[in-house]
């Protein structure tokens, strides 16, 4: 394990042991004991009691955040026509058919979230290989294969995230910046904690969400108490 720096060191002493802290006190001291020098990304991670080899306990999907995430997504839109010109006009950053398709197989993946037309999906789901790893896939059931893609462009530009448990039941999201006042982080963690909750699986056993920590990039995980959050 690499050596932590003394910031790093310093700042994970302000965090008790054994303490689970209220989301708001957890907010504050994730802020606090910040040691990037650039406006860091605030991260929440959740241990969930779901087992995500069983279909129906896959827990995917999106919220729009209230104060979105600070940061402007770039958008990749696979559409043609009058649909290819709405992605345009509504601010996406890459739109196309078969020549952006061609590009992506080769390998182009700065883009942070994908869209697709139905009518597109055929060819799209050869970049399964490409797309799938980074989670960039186009979903009907995240909204990113839509006829309406203007409306899919400005949700995901105007902080919509996407959230997916992985192979070993952990979920993590972005809530906003350390630049952001703890009022609009709470009122993003509320947010996604509220769709998270509303997506348990009925056949998932047990305590849901089983730990949740926030953290800032590079900065130290602050453990959240979860029994007030409806589990």
């Amino acid at each position: 394990m690499a050596k932590r720096s003394k910031a790093y060191q310093a700042a994970a002493e302000k965090i008790a042991a054994d303490v689970n802290y209220e989301p708001a006190q957890a907010i504050a001291l994730a802020k606090e004991t910040n040691v990037a020098k650039y406006d860091a990304t605030v991260e929440v991670a959740l241990r969930l009691g779901v087992d995500p080899r069983k279909a129906d306990q896959m827990v995917r999907g999106t919220v729009n955040l209230p104060h979105g995430t600070g940061k402007t997504a770039r958008v990749l839109v696979f559409a043609a026509g009058d649909r290819a010109e709405a992605a345009r006009e509504a601010g996406a950053d890459y739109v196309g058919s078969d020549d952006l398709l061609e590009k992506v197989a080769g390998g182009f993946t700065d883009f942070d979230a994908a869209v697709a037309t139905p009518d597109m999906m055929g060819k799209v789901g050869r970049l399964g290989k490409v797309l799938g790893p980074r989670g960039l896939m186009p979903n009907p059931k995240t909204g990113t294969v839509t006829m309406d893609v203007a409306k899919a462009v400005t949700d995901i530009k105007g902080g919509k995230i996407e959230f997916r448990v992985d192979k070993h039941s952990n979920l993590h999201f972005i809530i906003g910046k350390v630049s952001f006042s703890e009022e609009a982080l709470q009122a993003n963690f509320d947010a996604a904690i509220e769709e998270i909750l509303r997506l348990k699986p009925s056949s998932s056993k047990g305590r849901y969400i089983s730990k949740a920590t926030i953290t800032t990039s590079n900065g130290p995980a602050v453990p959240v108490d979860h029994s007030g959050l409806r589990v």
